[in-house]
């Protein structure tokens, strides 16, 4: 599937000694979206979409080594008469003296000729890193201005990872007009690093520029048009976390320093052979237990008590993606977790007050979500024309947000009809 996308310009960062902006670039194909606000809530923000980055730049896919090279140098060896090779190698040696030495003439002279290429060709490649962010990721994250929030979306390069930052509007000291929507956003290669520069004392003002809706048509030549190569798994991945999220699962909540534990022991360990899971133990009233596989090392919780119902023992895959929440522990008031069941996927929120952040885990590393999953095979069926839905989608596209029994009410539907609809 092929998919097209166009911004007005790029990106921009204007950074100085007491204040900062960054303007993002949306896709100018879709309807128009633009939100204007300044930071309220500096470091935690920092913090949380640093954290969103390294979602994105994740990749636990296992590649096994490639051992042919080896292999064919070791039959080489076998083959060889040392005998023979010790004799020749004196003479060898010196040959080999007279010819490095004209070598190192040759090296010296070509270094000297081809100076100006290897700099041009460096220059090329930094300006293709700062500007050029598609060369290097494929797909650019999501951003979504809600009346209740706005938030960014992404999967891993994996896509075993989704990662969703929610701002709410108390995250903001001042705003601008704003039109909700959801939009491909234009990431620079060097946005990552203007975020490293949040500090308290500098206003950051955040920009998703509304300018690239108001040109004309005769003005396309200062668009930048690009077409990328959009597989199905991007849209279906969203499909399968929102599918996921509506499942039944046991949901605690964990201390930050819990969290914190947890990092620091994978950290400090590496297991050599499985099984390599983090097995839950919840006992109502007690704390939160987790053994660790291999080495069946438990760690208890005690600033985490389960309060739910019943005993559970649940064991889940694909650990080392935890540490995409390192960055948080320190700004996060609590990390709320639902676990779906052994080997389904693991939701893990961290509470910030006015921000959230959600980390999605599948099952386990190679069963991401965008392939894998087929959750929404999961969710209840029901007959609803074509007709019905697309009145109900209406009703959420200008009202943006409301309860079943409310769409149904204005509908003159049956709560069960909207409820249909809206799984549709």
């Amino acid at each position: 599937m092929e998919f097209e996308y166009r911004y007005f310009g790029a990106t921009a960062v204007d950074s100085g000694a007491g204040s900062s902006s960054m303007s993002f670039a949306p896709d100018v194909r879709r309807e128009p979206t633009y939100f204007r606000g300044e930071l309220a809530k500096k470091l935690p923000f920092r913090e949380a979409i640093s954290a969103l980055h390294d979602v994105v730049v994740s990749d636990l896919t296992y590649i096994p080594k490639d051992r042919s090279l080896y292999m064919d140098w070791r039959r080489q060896q076998d083959e060889l008469d040392w005998d023979t090779i010790a004799v020749q190698r004196e003479e060898t040696a010196k040959q080999l003296a007279a010819m490095r030495k004209e070598l190192d003439e040759l090296q010296r002279r070509r270094s000297l000729r081809m100076s100006g290429f290897y700099a041009a060709r460096q220059k090329y490649f930094d300006f293709l890193l700062n500007h050029d962010k598609n060369a290097w990721w494929v797909l650019d994250p999501v951003i979504t201005v809600h009346p209740d929030e706005v938030f960014f979306e992404c999967f891993s390069i994996d896509e075993s990872s989704y990662g969703r930052l929610g701002c709410n509007y108390d995250v903001f000291a001042k705003l601008g007009e704003f039109a909700c929507g959801t939009t491909n956003v234009d990431y620079s290669a060097r946005l990552y690093g203007e975020f490293q520069k949040i500090r308290d004392y500098k206003s950051t003002v955040l920009e998703v520029d509304a300018s690239g809706f108001e040109v004309q048509t005769t003005a396309e030549d200062s668009y930048r048009e690009v077409k990328i190569d959009l597989p199905d798994t991007w849209v279906r991945g969203f499909l399968q976390v929102s599918s996921a999220m509506t499942l039944p699962g046991v949901t605690f909540d964990l201390h930050p320093m819990d969290v914190h534990n947890f990092c620091f022991l994978l950290r400090r360990q590496k297991e050599k052979r499985g099984p390599r899971s983090m097995r839950y133990i919840l006992k109502p009233g007690q704390p939160v237990r987790v053994v660790f596989e291999p080495w069946n090392i438990t760690l208890d919780c005690p600033r985490s008590i389960f309060t739910g119902e019943g005993e559970h023992e649940i064991r889940i895959w694909g650990r080392r993606r935890l540490h995409i929440l390192e960055r948080l522990i320190p700004v996060a008031k609590r990390f709320t977790v639902t676990l779906l069941g052994s080997g389904m996927p693991s939701f893990f929120v961290a509470d910030m007050g006015s921000m959230n952040f959600t980390l999605g885990l599948s099952g386990w590393t190679a069963n991401d979500w965008s392939r894998h999953g087929n959750f929404d095979l999961m969710a209840p069926r029901a007959e609803v024309d074509t007709g019905t839905q697309q009145a109900v989608f209406e009703v959420l596209k200008r009202r943006w947000y409301g309860t079943a029994d409310a769409i149904a009410a204005e509908l003159s539907l049956d709560r069960a009809t909207v409820l249909g609809a809206l799984s549709l």
